[in-house]
């Protein structure tokens, strides 16, 4: 019998980090034990100083963080101080308790010489793609931006880090992000093999670099995962949307959502409606609230919901993401591409309209639109760090028409559906992510032994 394990599982300060480790750290508890037995997780307290870097009292999270017209990019560089800072604490918390094995997320670099010091081997964490893994390494080693002006990634649309010469906070990170990851014992990839096996294959193969594809963790619990406050606690009441969602025809509900920490002006919110109103589609919409003019609807246009009347539902705040998407009545996902939205449209078998903004977004579009062909390019042509890029409403309007009622909607809604089965096969017994996982549990055991 496998001897038992102790994993240790730190995740970055973001919802978008946090939800997929504490999916991880389920399926790790989970394997090899039986239902009865249930599965054992701890939590263990550390004492962020946000007060110390000038953040407020119990910003303790990066969506906590006070929006501003720039940003507040001094106090995201605050932030980042801050988890710099865990790690003297963090190393009294791995002598006391010598795990088996540490998962830390890919911006706390330190985590490695952290692990290295108690002989504890460290797994990062990226929380993207292997198509996304690829393309960032293939940029760093060749720079095509600089010799092309027409690829299929256009040059707008390559992160500003990695075309900047000049050192930067952002790029000291990166490179410190890196030399970790090249110290580290290997990658977990919240991905499946079927969906990107040419680029699991180049990762691992041509660039050499270790990993274990272990998802999508957001199927760890079948049946039994809380899809209603899944992350935070829902702007919507379970049964309000459900009943909702019940008075629609199968695949006829579009549903929009750019996750938490996309940004858009209230112009382009506007022009989001009038697209919406004018598609006569029914849809889903939700909208952050902005903090800083919560009361003022002024970003939509008069009388607008009064129209959209039993046709569309707004969501002011966080949705209940998966209990919607995998509802049939939903046809189709507006997306700003982050991973963990992508990979739960693929999950729910729905195609998407793809808006990116930043971080690797523009090229998990790429995969969902000339890679799996179950998406629809909305037209953003611009990395953008801040706010969204404006796009017009007659592109959003064609861009949704087609995807949910245009020549190719219905084979790309059979495509989308075959990934989603081919999905749920990879964490099932003997399946492609359930294996990998296996074999790696199997190598920390007899490391640890």
């Amino acid at each position: 019998m496998r001897r038992e394990i102790h994993m240790f599982f730190l995740p970055f300060l973001a919802h978008g980090h946090l939800i997929p480790v504490v999916d991880m750290a389920k399926m790790f508890a989970s394997r090899g034990r039986s239902k009865e037995s249930g599965i054992h997780i701890g939590v263990e307290l550390l004492n962020f100083p946000a007060v110390d870097v000038g953040l407020p009292e119990g910003c303790e999270n990066v969506d906590l963080i006070p929006t501003s017209q720039d940003g507040n990019l001094e106090m995201i560089t605050n932030f980042f101080q801050a988890a710099l800072m865990l790690q003297q604490p963090f190393e009294k918390l791995l002598q006391g308790r010598k795990p088996d094995c540490l998962v830390a997320d890919t911006f706390f670099h330190w985590a490695t010489d952290a692990a290295n010091k108690f002989r504890i081997p460290r797994l990062v964490f990226h929380g993207i793609s292997y198509f996304s893994f690829c393309a960032s390494e293939c940029m760093s080693l060749y720079k095509p931006y600089k010799k092309f002006s027409d690829i299929k990634l256009t040059r707008n649309q390559v992160p500003d880090y990695v075309k900047q010469d000049a050192e930067t906070n952002s790029t000291k990170l990166l490179k410190a992000i890196k030399e970790a990851e090249l110290k580290s014992y290997g990658v977990v990839v919240n991905s499946f093999y079927e969906l990107e096996a040419t680029y699991a294959d180049y990762y691992r193969n041509v660039l050499g670099k270790k990993s274990w594809h272990v998802g999508p963790v957001s199927l760890c619990s079948g049946k039994n995962i809380d899809k209603v406050e899944r992350g935070n606690k829902s702007a919507i009441d379970e049964q309000e949307c459900l009943e909702w969602l019940e008075s629609k025809e199968p695949n006829s509900v579009l549903y929009i959502c750019f996750g938490s920490r996309t940004n858009f002006t209230s112009s382009q919110l506007k022009e989001i409606a009038m697209a919406l109103e004018a598609s006569e589609l029914q849809f889903i919409w939700v909208v952050r609230k902005q903090k800083n003019n919560e009361e003022e609807d002024d970003w939509l246009p008069e009388g607008f919901e009064k129209r959209m009347e039993g046709k569309g539902l707004i969501i002011r705040g966080w949705a209940p993401q998966v209990l919607i998407l995998d509802h049939e009545a939903v046809g189709g996902f507006v997306t700003h591409c982050g991973w963990n939205s992508t990979l739960e449209g693929v999950c729910a078998g729905v195609p998407m309209v793809t808006w990116p903004a930043f971080a690797e977004q523009f090229y998990n579009e790429k995969l969902l639109t000339q890679v799996l062909n179950i998406g629809v390019a909305v037209g953003a042509q611009k990395w953008v760090r801040l706010m969204g890029e404006f796009v017009e409403r007659e592109s959003i309007e064609k861009a949704v028409k087609e995807m949910m009622k245009g020549d190719k909607a219905e084979e790309m809604r059979n495509k989308a559906k075959a990934l989603a089965e081919a999905a749920k096969k990879a964490v099932e017994k003997g399946g492609s992510s359930y294996s990998d996982l296996d074999a790696l549990i199997e190598e920390i055991s007899l490391r640890s032994h």
